[in-house]
Formats: structure tokens, C-alpha cells, sequence
């Protein structure tokens, strides 16, 4: 299976020479290699670069290896080190508890803010795990296909995801709702020739009408998806024996004009049922999916459904908010975030919200239902189901939420506390005198963005008191990382991480650390960042005395350090050496011919040399390769004679060649080098080198 996995890796990515050793390092056997077979295929789909896959692949080394993870870590590039930090944000988000949802639906919110890439990687395996579930369930996992149900299948809606929306949709049904999930399938098993006849016969019809107005268009014909059949079903009040309708057909065209085209020429064949005809292109759903929707009578006399989109629309329907990377599509970033702005809206005040709270306001903003409400002038606005007058206020502006004192509701006054109905418009009355929102406000707001609005107000309201709060919150995190940090140092690094905040004093991020709208752990992170290259800089720019390692290595700077050797480039005595300061972990030994140098970040490199005569052992890896397949034993023996330690000896055939591993302990580089000699003189041997 892993060589599967290898192969289908590389038939998807183009992997550098690097890439492809260290791919080969982390595919190892105890990983569920079904899954992460399922995952790259997935990964293919998405058009996904290399970047994600070595993140990912680290990611599932550190779930079976643990801390042998951090081996690798400075092997990747930044971007890929970026991303597998991002991945581990997500570790435990299929196996959420009762008390622990709210707090990791959150993470999993926070890690679509940093990259969507990453969602659609847990998406993916939370498919395949959905996928192996078998009936009877364990309590366990039945809380695992509810929150499926429940958070990510709305979720991936709200992104426009829609295979994983029906996929996840159709699993959880069929494992809740097992009866109803059998019956419905075998009462669609007994329609489905009756209504593939029906769909040929208006296939052909939607073929002429094509010819006829000269586009170059495609006809899909697809069954429905039972779910969505059974919220039919529940939502009309009907038997399974009055569902007629359960295939559908989609056209594809070129452009807007040719939908309306080609729905009118169809209406003038096939009598429309008028209350199922929807107009999704001129009226977008909330997650931006366009379409045109009708319902026909066909020839049989019963409704067949029809969708008519462009190839785009279909696109952005069928990969919703990662089309325009997995298509490179040149669009407008103001258009794209339109679309999308209530849910980002929640996803930037992910931080702001306590767990409960933020998972509370999720399922009312995102997956609840909405009204249009507009304004006097006739602009619509978006809100949840069950929104106020405050709701409204504080969606046109802050200063406009902050002065609000009432509203006019269909022209009529009515207190700031009344919830809004659909289509209702909205005059928001306001008193430049008032002293801004009262704490009562937060009982009756439904949206996130009007809560934490009304919150920014009494922060600003409260500053010296959360300055004071977040500066103790602060110390107390910093005082946990136990760096060896100056007091002017870290005034130094705080006023730097304010300025990238857009804040002017770190008194300003102890403000907003002790408001609850910036995370402790934020600011650190940066403070350490900053920290470790500082301490790179002058190690490697400043000349002190050097001093003797344990190791057998000489480094310039601080003896303290702890020396560990790279496992991609295995340096011995005598090599020409390079160290590399890593976060939190010493420092890092290569060789510097090791090609991995380049991905690592220059700033952080060290000088450092060999102490003569440490007396210390390495291991070598010396390949070993021979076009005579008798000659195995042959080197078997010369290898065990050299007069050094054999460590391990293994051969595989490598198509017309023998290829051998021989692993051999030496005192330094000299030996390497002979027992490379002594290789090469064996007969039937054509090549002989160290291993990286």
C-alpha cells in the first residue's frame, strides 16, 4: 500500500529532488495510507501545489511519530511549515466531545482564516471517515455523524462546496436515518427506468434546442441526492409515493444570455410549474451559487426538474469558494468577497467570542435562516432570522449603532428591540447626544457584527482597565517560554509586533489582549520569532571566543546550545559544516553541500567547525551499485571486512541494476572515502557514492 500511495503521489505533483526524498522519509507504514491515498486524490482534484502536500504529510508523520516529526521540520520550506502548524490546529476536530465542540469548531473556524487549502484537506478526510461508518453505531460515533450533520455539512454549503455538502448529506443521512434512507432508495430503484426513458426523450429535445439558437453547450443528466429528496418529503407533508421528480437534467452554456435563451425556448415546449421556477443568477444564493431552476411537465406527465447555468457558474457551484484558485480565474477581489461577506465577517471576529458563545452566533449568522431587510433607499441587507433594530443599525455602521435610539419599521416608530420580518424596510433613528449602547443590547442582538461592535465600545470605555489585565495576562505567557530576555529586548520586539498590528504602543496590545480581541499566544509567537533570528544575527555576525561541544562540535556564539545532526545530508568528522538556529531547539548540523540549505532561511545560518580528536562515532550511508546480480555476497563480505562497524546492509533491485544500502559507523570523513575506494575496486561495481 505505501508504494501505491508513492506512485499516486508522484503521478499528481512534480516533486524536486528534495521534496521527493523527504516524501519518501514521511509516507511510512503505520499512517492510515488508505486515507491519505483518498486525501491526495483530493488534494489532485483541488489542484493543490506542492506546499500543501509536504505540510499535510509531516502532519500525518507527527500523529503516529510524535516529536520524530521535529527531525523534519526545518526540511520544509517556510510556507510548508506555515501550513503544517495550521493542519495540527485541526488534529482533533473529528473527534470532538460535548464540552469540547464549541472550542474546536472555533479552531477550525480560526484555521479557515489562516488557510482555506487546509478545511478542504479536513473535509476530505472527514469523507473518507464518514464513508467507512457501518450500522449498529457506537454513541461516540454517533456524535461524530451528528456534528457532521449539524456543523460541517452547513459548513461546507456556506463555502459553496457542494460534493462535499451532498456527500456529507447523503452519509449522515443514511447512517440517522436508516429506514427512511432504505426506503426512499428502493422506491427510486423502481422509478429510475421509467424516468431515464423520460430523460432521454427531453435530452433530445434540449439537443435541438441548442442546434437551434447555435450554442455549444452540454446536457448532464444526474439522479437526485436522497436527502435532498427527504427534506422534500418532510417539508410537504407527502408519501414517498407522490415523489416523481427524483432525476434531474442540467444544461451547461457559454454565457448569461444564452440561460435565458435556452429556459424560454424550453418553456415553449414543456409547461412550466410556476412556482418552481427560480431565478438564482439574478438573485444569488448567500454562498454565491447562480442558476436557473424550473420544473417541467414532461412527455409522461410528470415534473422533471432542469438546470441551466453557465460553465463558470457551474464551476463556482461545484468548488464554490476554492474555484477561483483551482481555475486561476482573474477576477475582482471586491466581487469575490462579496459574496462572501457575512461569512468572513464571522471569521474575523473568531478570536473575539468565547467558545460557546462563537459556536451560539455561528449556527444563527451562517447556517440559520435569513430576511432581507432595506434601507429607505433601497439597499438590501442580509440578516439572520429573529434580527433587531440594533442588528440593522449596526450593519450600516458602528457610529450609526452606537446613536441608534429607535427605528421606523414600514414607516411606523417602533422601540430598538424589535425583530425585523422579511422584506420589512428600516429607518434607523439616532440622538448624536447619546452615551453610546447599554450591556443590555448583547441579550437582544442576533449577529455577531453588532455584538462585537457594541463590545469595541465598552473596551474603549474600559482601556485602563484591560491594559492592565492584558499586560498581566501577557507576562504570564511570556514568564512560560522561558526565554533568557532583557527588558529592553522585549520593549524593543513589543513596539515592533504593535507596529504590525497598526497599533503605536505595546500598551495598545495589552489593551486589546485584556478586551479578549487579540490572543496572548498571538504576540508571543511573533516575540519568539523575533527573538531567535535576533539571536541568529549576532551569533553569526559577532566574534566570541569558541568553546568545545560534546558533539565534537566548535560553534561561534553560545556553548549552551544544543548540537543535534541533520538526517538529510548525515555529517561526519571531516566534513565541511554549516549549523542552522532553530525555534526552541538548538542548533541543527549540515553538511554544506546539503541541497536542503537553500529552503532554510539565510539569517539563521552559523559558522561552525570540527574539534580535532573528539573522538566521537557517525554513520555513513555509502550506496553501493553493481550491473552483476551474482555480486551481492561478494560486497556482503568486503563489507563486513572493512575495518569499521557495519551497521546494516540491504539490496534492492532498481530495474537492471542492484542498488546497496551499507551503513557503516566511522570516526570521520577519511573513511568514508576509503571504504568508497575499496567499493569501487570490486568487480561488476559501476558506481559508488555517499548518500545524502
Amino acid at each position: 500500500m505505501r508504494e501505491t500511495v508513492i506512485d499516486n503521489i508522484k503521478s499528481h505533483f512534480k516533486l524536486s529532488p528534495h521534496e521527493n526524498k523527504l516524501m519518501n522519509s514521511l509516507v511510512v507504514e503505520d499512517i492510515n495510507l488508505d486515507r491519505l491515498n483518498h486525501v491526495i486524490d483530493i488534494m489532485a482534484e483541488y489542484r493543490m501545489q506542492n506546499e500543501v502536500l509536504m505540510g499535510y504529510l509531516l502532519f500525518q508523520f507527527y500523529k503516529v511519530r510524535g516529536k520524530e516529526a521535529e527531525d523534519y521540520i526545518d526540511e520544509l520550506s517556510p510556507s510548508q511549515q506555515k501550513l503544517y502548524e495550521t493542519f495540527k490546529l485541526l488534529r482533533n476536530v473529528n473527534t470532538i466531545s460535548k464540552s469540547g465542540e464549541a472550542e474546536d469548531i472555533k479552531r477550525m473556524f480560526v484555521a479557515i482564516c489562516q488557510d482555506m487549502r487546509v478545511v478542504i484537506i479536513k473535509f476530505a478526510t472527514i469523507d473518507y471517515d464518514l464513508s467507512r461508518i457501518t450500522l449498529p453505531m457506537e454513541e461516540e460515533t454517533r456524535k461524530f455523524v451528528k456534528m457532521v450533520a449539524d456543523i460541517f455539512s452547513p459548513l461546507a454549503e456556506s463555502l459553496g462546496l457542494s460534493k462535499f455538502k451532498s456527500s456529507f448529506e447523503e452519509n449522515t443521512f443514511k447512517l440517522l436515518e436508516p429506514v427512511a434512507y432504505n426506503e426512499l432508495k428502493n422506491n427510486a430503484l423502481m422509478k429510475t427506468d421509467d424516468n431515464m426513458r423520460q430523460m432521454q426523450i427531453v435530452e433530445k429535445k434540449l439537443i435541438k434546442i441548442l442546434n437551434e439558437l447555435g450554442i455549444e453547450g452540454e446536457i448532464q443528466k444526474r439522479q437526485k441526492h436522497f436527502y435532498s429528496v427527504y427534506k422534500k418529503l418532510q417539508k410537504k407533508n407527502i408519501t414517498l409515493g407522490k415523489v416523481y421528480d427524483l432525476l434531474a437534467m442540467r444544461v451547461l452554456v457559454p454565457s448569461v444570455e444564452d440561460c435565458y435563451s435556452v429556459l424560454g425556448k424550453i418553456h415553449a415546449i414543456y409547461k412550466p410549474i410556476p412556482e418552481r421556477v427560480k431565478d438564482y443568477i439574478a438573485n444569488p444564493k448567500p454562498n454565491g451559487y447562480q442558476s436557473l431552476h424550473t420544473t417541467i411537465i414532461a412527455d409522461n406527465n410528470r415534473p422533471l426538474e432542469i438546470q441551466i447555468r453557465t460553465f463558470e457558474m457551474h464551476r463556482h457551484a461545484e468548488y464554490g469558494i476554492a474555484a477561483h484558485w483551482i481555475y486561476k480565474e482573474r477576477r475582482k477581489s471586491n466581487k469575490f468577497d462579496a459574496k462572501f461577506a457575512r461569512f468572513k465577517e464571522i471569521l474575523e471576529r473568531a478570536d473575539e467570542l468565547p467558545p460557546e458563545e462563537f459556536l451560539a452566533t455561528l449556527k444563527s449568522d451562517l447556517y440559520g435562516e435569513s430576511i432581507f431587510v432595506q434601507t429607505p433607499k433601497g439597499k438590501v441587507l442580509e440578516l439572520p432570522v429573529h434580527s433587531t433594530v440594533i442588528d440593522f443599525a449596526y450593519a450600516i455602521h458602528s457610529e450609526i449603532g452606537n446613536k441608534c435610539v429607535g427605528g421606523k419599521i414600514n414607516g411606523k416608530l417602533f422601540p430598538i428591540t424589535t425583530e425585523l420580518n422579511n422584506g420589512d424596510t428600516v429607518e434607523i433613528i439616532t440622538n448624536q447626544n447619546s452615551k453610546g449602547p447599554s450591556r443590555d443590547w448583547l441579550k437582544h442582538v442576533k449577529t455577531s457584527s453588532a455584538r462585537s461592535k457594541i463590545r469595541s465600545f465598552f473596551k474603549s470605555e474600559f482601556k485602563e482597565e484591560n491594559t492592565r489585565i492584558g499586560k498581566n495576562i501577557f507576562e504570564q505567557a511570556l514568564k512560560a517560554k522561558n526565554l533568557n530576555i532583557t527588558k529592553a529586548e522585549k520593549e524593543k520586539y513589543l513596539n515592533e509586533i504593535a507596529s504590525s498590528f497598526m497599533m503605536e504602543t505595546p500598551e495598545m496590545l495589552y489593551a486589546e489582549i485584556g478586551g479578549g480581541t487579540l490572543q496572548a499566544s498571538s504576540v508571543i509567537g511573533r516575540l519568539t520569532n523575533l527573538y531567535y533570528k535576533e539571536k541568529a544575527k549576532e551569533v553569526t555576525e559577532k566574534v566570541i571566543e569558541v568553546k568545545k561541544n560534546k558533539d565534537g562540535v566548535l560553534i561561534d556564539g553560545d556553548s549552551g546550545l544544543l548540537i543535534r545532526f541533520a538526517g538529510c545530508c548525515s555529517p561526519v568528522m571531516g566534513d565541511d559544516i554549516i549549523g542552522y538556529i532553530s525555534r526552541g531547539r538548538g542548533v541543527t548540523i549540515h553538511r554544506k553541500e546539503c541541497p536542503n540549505l537553500k529552503y532554510l532561511e539565510s539569517e539563521r545560518l552559523i559558522s561552525a567547525k570540527w574539534e580535532q580528536n573528539s573522538g566521537s562515532k557517525f554513520l555513513a550511508i555509502i550506496k553501493v551499485i553493481s550491473n552483476d546480480d551474482k555480486a551481492g555476497d561478494y560486497i556482503n563480505n568486503v563489507a563486513r571486512n572493512l575495518k569499521l562497524s557495519l551497521k546494516g546492509f540491504s539490496s534492492k533491485k532498481v530495474k537492471n541494476d542492484l542498488v546497496f544500502d551499507i551503513i557503516l559507523e566511522v570516526n570521520d570523513k577519511s573513511e568514508i572515502d576509503s571504504a568508497i575506494r575499496t567499493f569501487e575496486s570490486v568487480k561488476g561495481v559501476e558506481k559508488v557514492y555517499r548518500s545524502e
